[in-house]
């Protein structure tokens, strides 16, 4: 069963991303891309209080 963790080698932040990323076997760059693009579009605190949230919910990854 796969979960939702952040990310500690594709890490810039937090790992949010990264871990994204990994969940849905993408480009980690893909995934930062449409969060540089949703921030844009969202005047960027929505998207940082979203990453925020993300952050503090998602446990580390262990490996």
């Amino acid at each position: 069963m796969k979960k939702l963790l952040r990310s500690k080698s594709q890490k810039m932040i937090a790992g949010v991303l990264g871990g994204i990323a990994e969940y849905f076997s993408v480009d980690v760059t893909v995934v930062r891309l449409l969060f540089v693009l949703l921030a844009a579009l969202t005047a960027v605190v929505p998207a940082i209080l979203i990453y925020v949230v993300a952050m503090i919910i998602m446990p580390m990854d262990e490996f």
